[in-house]
């Protein structure tokens, strides 16, 4: 079992930043590699970015295009989303979720295991 707390979201004016954080406890916490999603109103949920277990690969969705950036703190357990450059496309509930069966972390939903509460990330014009 895996147990994940986001937090950091908020509301920015465009061209904001902001970073997410996502807490893990449980016993495979450690093992799981772990991805950022995100799901605007009537829209599907989205790959946003992954790093694996040992925080060497990190992995991005296009529409990034080097705005974000995922890190993981191995020691502290806590996968984080550096976002910068906000706009108003960004804004979306921003959910943190944990894949412990595979080797690296993959880009769809079913992939994963387990999943935080979500976030909200507002982005005014």
């Amino acid at each position: 079992q895996v147990q994940l707390v986001e937090s950091g979201g908020g509301l920015v004016h465009t061209g904001g930043s902001l970073r997410l954080s996502c807490a893990a406890s449980g016993r495979t916490a450690s093992s799981a590699g772990m991805g950022w999603f995100r799901q605007a109103p009537g829209k599907e949920r989205e790959f946003v970015a992954a790093v694996s277990r040992s925080a060497r690969y990190t992995y991005y969705a296009n529409f990034v295009k080097g705005r974000f950036t995922i890190s993981r703190d191995i020691a502290k357990n806590t996968a984080y989303l550096q976002m910068n450059s906000l706009q108003p496309e960004d804004t979306a509930v921003y959910y943190c979720a944990a894949d412990v069966r595979n080797l690296q972390p993959g880009m769809t939903p079913r992939v994963y295991d387990y999943w935080g509460q979500g976030t909200q990330v507002t982005v005014s014009s």
